[in-house]
């Protein structure tokens, strides 16, 4: 050891006044001796006092540097960057603006709002058999033949009917035709987007022998960053119908609206209000900064939640002009509770509905039942494993105050 050193000073001493060492140089044998054998060599004057850190281990994290010498007039003059220094309010305000903004989506049309909430309280219940066979020709063609035999709820009084549906869709449009061969009736449909997505234009149109069900019916749906619009005009019952709606995101979690409509036949002037909030059930620890951008109103999808709604339509056909409905997802994709309030503030009326839905992993069951002790309940079962397979639906109403009955069921096939 004592050999190698005074070798090693006798090089250091030969080139002190010789060309002085790289510190690239000296820094790669720093890092391959080990510590005995850095202390065996000799300074020179153009090495700093501080010797340089060790190079970081491998996967490991880089040493935060030495403080400065207060000999060094470099380090005085240069004030070394904090990498972890904090924002001003005014930095915090804008990131927090930035996150509200981007945490609005379109909160959708203003008739689509109620109907996630209702469709657990009004279930779609019919008598006889009905069977819908569905055949895809392409890509982007469909055909749906849908048979309803032994039923007495067609208005006509037919006991059967058959319908014949084509439609075509692509990314931008759609274009669907519905025949009826017995009431010799034709409905058509065509949606358009316009202006890149930012709109929707959909034509509706139906033609009968009779005349009496004579319609042509033009809706332009309006898509801004946080709101909805619609436009309405056409010829339906004989007169012209104006109508308009709008449907407003206010926060993640509240969404209002509004939609007026002007029937020249009757003279009748139809006006609804809503709002809806949505929020996550109460203890349940949902953090919603991990949700991302979603729509105002909307569920919470990654957890329990509720939602409520509220609903006020003067000169309803139902006379309950205000409705108050409610949803509660107590277990997301399984189980779903609902219920509805109807009822008129000026003469206290009233009317209350429960409802219940249960996903299986083939199977959904809905239930419902009223005030007046009707009981309504849907069973759809997947017949199969494969995609596409053919399911089977079940349904019953019973109303216990009228003594009346229905039971129903059907069969949907996809080719």
């Amino acid at each position: 050891m004592g050999a190698g050193g005074s070798k090693s000073q006798q090089r250091s001493s030969a080139t002190n006044f010789a060309v002085p060492p790289s510190p690239v140089s000296l820094f790669t044998s720093s890092s391959i001796l080990s510590g005995s054998s850095l202390s065996s060599l000799s300074k020179t004057r153009c090495d700093d006092s501080t010797p340089p850190p060790p190079p970081p281990p491998p996967g490991g994290a880089i040493p935060p540097p030495p403080p400065p010498s207060s000999s060094d007039p470099s380090s005085q003059s240069l004030p070394i960057e904090d990498g972890n220094k904090s924002s001003s309010p005014e930095e915090d305000s804008i990131a927090r603006a930035a996150a509200a903004a981007s945490a609005f989506i379109n909160p959708g049309p203003y008739e689509q709002a109620p109907q996630d909430l209702k469709r657990l309280v009004m279930l779609d219940t019919y008598d006889g058999f009905r069977c819908d066979i569905n055949k895809q020709l392409s890509p982007y063609m469909a055909v749906v033949h849908s048979f309803w035999l032994g039923t007495n709820m067609i208005p006509d009084g037919r006991r059967r009917t058959y319908t014949w549906l084509t439609q075509v869709a692509d990314e931008t449009s759609l274009y669907m035709a519905r025949v009826d061969p017995d009431r010799l009736s034709v409905d058509g449909r065509i949606h358009k987007a316009l202006l890149g997505g930012l709109a929707m234009a959909k034509l509706q149109v139906g033609v009968s022998a009779d005349g009496q069900s004579d319609q042509c019916l033009l809706d332009v749906d309006v898509n801004g960053p946080s709101w909805a619009g619609n436009f309405k005009y056409g010829s339906m019952g004989g007169g012209t119908v104006y109508g308009c709606s709008f449907h407003q995101g206010i926060t993640p979690n509240l969404s209002m609206g509004g939609e007026g409509m002007y029937v020249s036949a009757n003279g009748n002037m139809i006006s609804s209000y809503m709002v809806k909030y949505s929020m996550p059930a109460s203890g349940d620890p949902v953090d919603e900064r991990t949700l991302g951008p979603r729509r105002p109103g909307a569920p919470l999808p990654d957890g329990p939640s509720s939602t409520f709604l509220a609903q006020f339509a003067p000169g309803s056909p139902s006379g309950l002009p205000l409705s108050l409905n409610y949803k509660r997802i107590v277990t997301p994709n399984r189980v779903t509770l609902g219920a509805e309030l109807a009822c008129d503030p000026f003469t206290l009326a009233s009317n209350v509905m429960l409802g219940a839905e249960f996903k299986f992993s083939r199977s959904k069951l809905q239930v419902a039942v009223d005030g007046s002790a009707k009981i309504q309940s849907v069973l759809e079962a997947k017949l199969g494993k494969e995609p596409g397979q053919p399911s089977l639906t079940l349904c019953a109403e019973v109303d216990h105050l009228k003594d009346e009955m229905k039971f129903g069921y059907g069969l949907s096939i996809d080719g």
